[in-house]
């Protein structure tokens, strides 16, 4: 027998099938590992065959096998092709996406751990063997235990003994390393008519796309839960994707109390053992349902019933390494693979998700109302151009303040969003103007009150915080805008007695970081959660009643066709986290652009609105989606030969164009925003198509300009231009 190997080395030069002779117990998806060029490497069994292409004394044999069960699945073959196509990596790269990382490279097993059992609990011992007769107690008490821990108590030599006279018998068994995220209790939920029509929608529906435009605390989430179920009845499995990591225990929680032990998670934040153990549970069918961020896309189940995206809009389900996928994308493969549903759930779906829901693409399903009935909370906008005129130069309104008061006072809770974190955005010299850059990215230096220093957000580097301005050497080194660690000093000057929490990516170390922090507020430990984007949406607080949005038309103002449409997701989307039980919320939103006719839709909640003046404003601008905005990137250590390939590149497309002008709406070349990253030096061709097919063209012409010293890539309406 022979075996059809891809070496798992990302490299245009080796991206082919590999033959080895093989035993017939090697089956197809295993990992082996074979011999190559002098070396021992891992490889994936893509087909066995009886015959082989070439001589079969020049065939060499797989040196061994890692699974019993094979680690990918045959699907994973038919997106490998389309992942290498569609996005021109190499098909190891395409195969690494459905293996865990630390498993893949080895780094990781399965854990086993030994137990003690007892076999005789009236062996006879003599009276000077007390710790032996204290272990037998022990064990009669409370059952087996594990062998370090009755060793702690009682003494290796004792335990030793017991072994010996046959009165136990210790045992080694493979334990798995479960996340530890709660877990809810099942309460029984009534659907309301308007879910049971929305899940009556999806069944009934020949449609593969399912987009469920439903108002925050429309009761999304269980109609996602009951599709499952279902799905689960008919003896098929599901994956729930959500955007970020820290949605995913709370939504962990109600599918592990509706569904027990069949769901597992899979995202980056858990432990190499952890995430080993969970992708192995669905992999064998011990677990049904994958729950996680972008990457659980790739879970390794067979016989799929139902793909779900939360929050379908989110910018996070776009890789922004290679491969640069859309998570959309494979989702949608892997449903047609399946014939099962692909369902899109949002507050504010994509301008684009929602344009193909109007022309019968996808399924849509509407749900305007809180399954409480209650209203979406009241919009309060507090313009703080009249703040800074009456000398309030704070980041609080007088309108926050009053409100923050009045929540306190009734015992309920307030959330703070600010999406920048640190305590200032810049340090800057008043003497002569210099702002701290870092010294790898071309990017201002962030100051952190409880470390002292300046980091920066982009390479992790750290700096001392300055004593003096290293231009002039004045002393006159102030701050300047305004971070979450800011907003929290502030907070507790303002309200000395009240528990204050914060959520961003310095306070959310470690695998359960995220989760000690909800699960905290959730408690009520805390009256006032302030965070980032972390905390926008998903989250579902019963005594929240309160939401300050500081700096809520900041987005408006970056150089990107979307800024409109980001600043109306995130306004509601955060303002849908008060007032999701009995109470009434409130929302305040800060701002200097009060007359923005952004912020007018959303503090009416109408999304409709929105999407009809967005959609009419690209049409005649020709953006996405009536267009594609591509963007090659190049990137080198070297200022040089970066150079140099942006004009390979530049020439190549212009050549293209000269044969379709037509095609070519925009097309130039330049530094990137930020020029230098990461110690890496950036140009970018940007051009905006109409021919969606030309992209393919594109990716040719970065993949030909790509070297061992400088690298292309190709973005496609990047979810960040900078």
């Amino acid at each position: 027998m022979y075996a059809q190997v891809i070496v798992d080395i990302a490299h245009s030069q080796v991206d082919r099938v590999f033959e080895y002779s093989c035993p017939e117990s090697v089956k197809v998806g295993c990992r082996v590992k074979v011999p190559f060029g002098g070396r021992i490497i891992d490889g994936f069994v893509i087909k066995i065959t009886e015959t082989c292409s070439v001589s079969a004394d020049k065939v060499k044999p797989i040196n061994s096998v890692f699974d019993e069960l094979p680690a990918l699945v045959p699907e994973c073959f038919s997106l490998m092709e389309r992942i290498s196509s569609r996005y021109r990596v190499p098909k190891a790269a395409s195969l690494r996406l459905f293996v865990p990382s630390e498993m893949r490279l080895g780094k990781v097993r399965e854990a086993y751990k030994n137990f003690v059992l007892l076999k005789d609990a009236d062996l006879k011992l003599i009276k000077s063997a007390k710790r032996q007769a204290e272990a037998i107690a022990y064990l009669s008490e409370n059952g087996e235990c594990e062998l370090s821990v009755l060793a702690e108590k009682f003494g290796r030599n004792a335990v030793a003994a017991l072994e010996k006279k046959g009165a136990v018998a210790i045992e080694k068994r493979r334990i798995m390393r479960t996340p530890e995220m709660g877990g809810a209790k099942e309460e029984p939920k009534i659907l309301t008519a308007a879910q049971k029509e929305a899940i009556a929608s999806i069944e009934n529906s020949d449609k593969c796309v399912q987009l469920i435009h439903g108002v925050t605390g429309s009761g999304k989430t269980e109609i996602y839960l009951n599709v499952i179920a279902d799905q689960i009845k008919k003896g098929k499995t599901a994956i729930f994707l959500v955007p970020e990591i820290s949605l995913t225990p709370q939504m962990l929680s109600q599918l592990r109390a509706r569904f027990k032990g069949e769901a597992a998670i899979l995202h980056s934040g858990l432990s190499a053992g952890e995430r080993f153990d969970e992708w192995w549970r669905l992999r064998s069918g011990e677990a049904k349902i994958a729950i996680g961020a972008r990457s659980a896309v790739f879970a390794p189940l067979e016989n799929l019933g139902a793909i779900i995206i939360d929050e379908e809009h989110d910018s996070s389900y776009v890789s922004e390494s290679s491969p640069r996928y859309s998570t959309l994308d494979i989702a949608r493969w892997r449903a047609e693979y399946n014939g099962c549903k692909l369902i899109l759930g949002s507050a504010t779906p994509s301008v684009e998700s929602f344009l193909k829901a109007e022309k019968g693409e996808y399924n849509l399903i509407t749900l305007p109302e809180r399954i409480n009935k209650k209203p979406l909370p009241e919009i309060i906008i507090a313009d703080m151009r009249r703040e800074v005129k009456r000398g309030n130069n704070s980041a609080f309104s007088l309108a926050l303040r009053e409100e923050l008061d009045s929540t306190l006072k009734s015992g309920n809770q307030a959330i703070i969003f600010l999406n920048r974190r640190g305590y200032s955005q810049t340090v800057i010299c008043r003497d002569c103007g210099y702002v701290a850059k870092c010294e790898n990215c071309d990017v201002t230096l962030t100051y952190h009150s409880e470390d002292n220093c300046l980091k920066c957000h982009y390479c992790g580097a750290r700096y001392k915080m300055l004593e003096a301005c290293p231009e002039c050497g004045g002393r006159h080194v102030r701050y300047s805008g305004t971070g979450t660690q800011r907003v929290v000093a502030e907070l507790k000057e303002l309200f000395p007695a009240a528990e204050i929490l914060r959520m961003d990516n310095d306070t959310v170390s470690g695998k359960d970081g995220h989760y000690k922090i909800l699960s905290a507020f959730s408690r009520h430990k805390a009256d006032i959660l302030v965070g980032t984007q972390m905390i926008a949406k998903g989250h579902d607080f019963p005594s929240v009643t309160l939401v300050g949005i500081l700096d809520a038309d900041m987005s408006l103002h970056f150089s990107d066709y979307r800024s409109g449409e980001r600043t109306f997701q995130l306004i509601t989307q955060v303002s849908g986290r008060s007032g999701r039980a009995g109470q009434k919320g409130k929302v305040v939103l800060q701002t200097y652009s009060p007359e923005n006719y952004i912020l007018r839709y959303a503090i009416n909640y109408d999304y409709y609105g929105f999407f009809k003046n967005e959609i009419s404003v690209r049409m005649a601008t020709s953006f996405p989606p009536f267009s594609l905005i591509c963007r090659v990137m190049v990137t080198s250590d070297s200022d040089a030969l970066a150079v140099e390939a942006l004009r390979g590149v530049y020439c190549s497309v212009e050549e293209l164009r000269s044969r379709s002008p037509e095609k070519f709406l925009f097309l130039n070349r330049m530094h990137s925003p930020i020029k230098r990253l990461q110690g890496k030096y950036r140009y970018q061709v940007l051009m905006r198509l109409t021919d969606f097919e030309l992209v393919s063209a594109i990716y040719d012409i970065a993949v030909a300009n790509t070297t061992s010293d400088v690298l292309c890539y190709v973005e496609e309406n990047p979810a960040n231009l900078s």
